[in-house]
């Protein structure tokens, strides 16, 4: 039953993501993927994203956001790192990919709420 609750919200959020994507955006700068991708796309507010690393050709940040992903984790007591594994990983290289094909995504599971005061990703382009 949670695997089926988990595929669900995977296809709301790549439905989300293919809806936003619709309209071609373009990245011309890492601030950009900043911008358009934790702002536009995810919806998150600048309090919500500390910025770790900002370069020409990488972007580390720590979200602390209320996530959708980690509420519905704690609900179905899933670890994080399954259920952002599942639902979202997929998604956001998706998003990145539509922007810009050169842009790659991590997580750093290391380093997920609830076992850590954010969850850290790194976007950085292709070299």
């Amino acid at each position: 039953m949670k695997m089926i609750v988990l595929n669900i919200a995977k296809f709301l959020f790549y439905l989300h993501g293919w809806l936003w994507t619709i309209k071609p955006k373009h990245v011309r700068s890492m601030r950009d993927v900043l911008d358009l991708f934790y702002l536009g796309f995810l919806g998150l507010g600048e309090g919500d994203v500390e910025v770790v690393k900002l370069n020409d050709f990488e972007l580390v940040t720590r979200c602390k956001n209320q996530c959708p992903i980690l509420r519905l984790s704690i609900m179905l007591k899933i670890d994080t790192r399954v259920a952002c594994k599942i639902i979202s990983e997929p998604v956001c290289k998706y998003v990145l990919h539509r922007l810009d094909s050169r842009l790659n995504f991590e997580r750093n599971y290391n380093h997920i709420r609830p076992y850590s005061g954010s969850c850290e990703e790194r976007i950085y382009l292709k070299t």
